[in-house]
């Protein structure tokens, strides 16, 4: 139960108080007041508190923890120092004076930190801490540091600000808010706007400098020549192939390029690292003449080719069909891969549009020419079937080329309508060279040619009138088909007909008729039923074969049309 005081009681504290003030004011001691900063002198230090004098009536105590320990884990304060402190409290009713030094040297940091901004704005601090939005950092108070306010471009990485020193803007202040925004970057514009002036005086075209690659693009990376970017283009990177700049630059490298051009109104700097070098290409008719053998890398692969490199910045193509002598409808990856080393030959140099041809082939010995000499018109083989076409079939010669054997060089007298239905892969035939293009690379074979000519044999056996019977094979607008020999027809044309009287056959028929023409390189026979004199046969023959060739070719067109 809290006993109130008595009036009595009451007026004879407030006395004692105002006696104590007097006193106070009699020795010529100002009595501290609640919110102020005042001088005071350590008299004790104890585990807990530090007691301090500060000229009143009572002691001023200060917690330890305001006090910063060492690697031992003692505070650097004794009896007898002297310390700056503010008054947070007078509690008189404990007979004492509450005192914070953390307060104090805030509250002067304050007072530093506000003329600061009033006169160049400029203050050193350490960065303490990644926070929201930015770092914060301790000038003596704690600041905030925005990300955007960093460096000129922002960056991700602001870890790696943690505990580093710098200088920075003050660009906001409030005492009231307690509140503190700082800028690195509006220091570093400044410097970087500085340094631009004295670059734009110095600097020519030719001039070989040093810059740090800022930035890297697909068509090129940015350098900073410290106070200006400059742009090195891809293709003035180097003499020689390049897929992407960050093949070659990394962001942070060092570079010595070279200004190709400056507008200096307009502050662009191009630059070139290729240019510091002598173009390549300037000493390769000399160094490259055609038909020279040299050595290069497979540095790219495309569907057409391979481009090989013969040194830094001079490259050449081996197209696809100068890969291989044998080899057809391969990809040249197929041949070659990236960063192979490979022998060519110089075919061509075209010095204005900077292209060379080259040819792998041609470093080695062409198996056509080989077997065009192993294989002359006339030798008969043996080869297995590699393929099986609607126009012949191709058998296997030597490693790499095939021998066509057309549809018409199967047998003489064609017995089946595809290839198929007489060869399957695999099989072996026999077969007699009739040509070797080496030019075309062409190896032509003929089964046929391995037995006898039965046309040849018919023109021997039926001469011009010779008379014979033979039936019927099949019946067309112009005239009668019939079997010479088995497989072999000749044309009964109407106009030879008696009265041109086709109706009066049918196919199967057995008819006698005679001989008229044999032409055994075209391979037709015109026949006839009319007894004619030999030059009436030789007459009547070509006019056969004349007309029906125009026939022919004209129910073709009419087929086509």
């Amino acid at each position: 139960m809290t006993t109130m005081a008595t009036p009595e009681v009451y007026q004879k504290n407030l006395e004692q108080f105002e006696a104590a003030l007097k006193a106070q004011e009699d020795a010529g001691i100002q009595p501290v007041q609640e919110g102020e900063i005042v001088n005071g002198t350590v008299i004790e230090v104890q585990p807990r508190r530090v007691i301090v004098d500060v000229g009143y009536k009572a002691e001023g105590v200060l917690p330890v923890t305001e006090f910063t320990p060492d690697k031992e884990g003692n505070i650097n304060v004794h009896e007898g120092d002297t310390l700056e402190v503010y008054v947070d409290r007078i509690a008189d009713e404990f007979g004492i004076v509450l005192l914070s030094k953390e307060k104090a040297d805030r509250l002067r940091k304050w007072d530093e930190i506000e003329a600061v901004a009033r006169e160049s704005g400029v203050i050193r601090g350490t960065v303490a801490a990644k926070v929201k939005g930015g770092l914060s950092v301790d000038i003596g108070v704690r600041a905030f540091l925005p990300g955007s306010q960093v460096e000129i471009r922002p960056t991700r990485a602001l870890e790696d600000y943690i505990g580093e020193e710098y200088e920075f803007k003050i660009i906001k202040l409030n005492r009231f808010r307690n509140n503190i925004v700082l800028s690195r970057r509006a220091l570093l514009e400044e410097e970087r706007a500085k340094l631009r002036e004295e670059l734009l005086e110095r600097i020519n075209v030719g001039d070989v400098v040093k810059g740090i690659v800022k930035n890297i693009t697909d068509y090129g990376a940015f350098i900073d020549l410290g106070g200006i970017d400059g742009l090195l283009h891809i293709t003035d990177m180097s003499w020689g192939r390049l897929n992407h700049p960050s093949d070659m630059l990394e962001i942070g490298d060092e570079v010595e390029v070279m200004i190709l051009s400056f507008d200096r109104e307009r502050e662009r700097v191009s630059l070139g690292i290729k240019q510091k070098t002598p173009d390549p290409w300037t000493q390769v008719e000399e160094k490259y003449p055609e038909g020279s053998i040299v050595e290069g890398k497979v540095v790219s692969i495309a569907d057409y080719g391979a481009f090989v490199e013969l040194e830094e910045g001079v490259e050449g193509l081996v197209h696809v069909s100068e890969m291989s002598w044998t080899e057809r409808n391969i990809h040249p990856s197929d041949i070659t891969k990236v960063g192979d080393t490979v022998k060519v030959r110089v075919q061509s140099v075209d010095m204005e549009n900077r292209r060379i041809g080259l040819s792998i082939r041609e470093t080695m010995p062409n198996p056509w020419v080989e077997a065009a000499e192993n294989f002359p018109p006339g030798t008969v083989l043996e080869g297995e079937v590699r393929s099986v076409t609607d126009f012949g079939i191709f058998v296997g010669v030597t490693e790499g080329i095939d021998g066509l054997i057309h549809i018409s060089d199967i047998a003489w007298v064609k017995d089946f309508n595809h290839p198929s239905e007489k060869f399957n892969v695999g099989d072996t035939v026999r077969a007699v060279v009739t040509q070797v293009d080496v030019d075309n690379e062409r190896f032509s074979l003929s089964i046929k040619s391995l037995e006898e000519n039965p046309w040849e044999k018919i023109a021997e056996e039926l001469p011009p009138g010779a008379e014979f019977t033979g039936k019927i094979v099949s019946k067309t607008e112009f005239g009668l088909f019939i079997e010479v020999r088995p497989g072999i027809e000749g044309l009964l044309h109407r106009s030879e007909i008696p009265g041109e009287d086709l109706d009066a056959f049918n196919e199967g028929d057995e008819v006698t008729v005679r001989m008229l023409r044999v032409s055994p390189q075209d391979q037709k026979i015109s026949l006839t039923m009319r007894n004619l004199s030999a030059d009436e046969i030789e007459r009547a023959g070509v006019t056969v074969q004349s007309e029906l060739e125009r026939q022919l070719k004209e129910k073709v067109l009419n087929q086509d049309l």
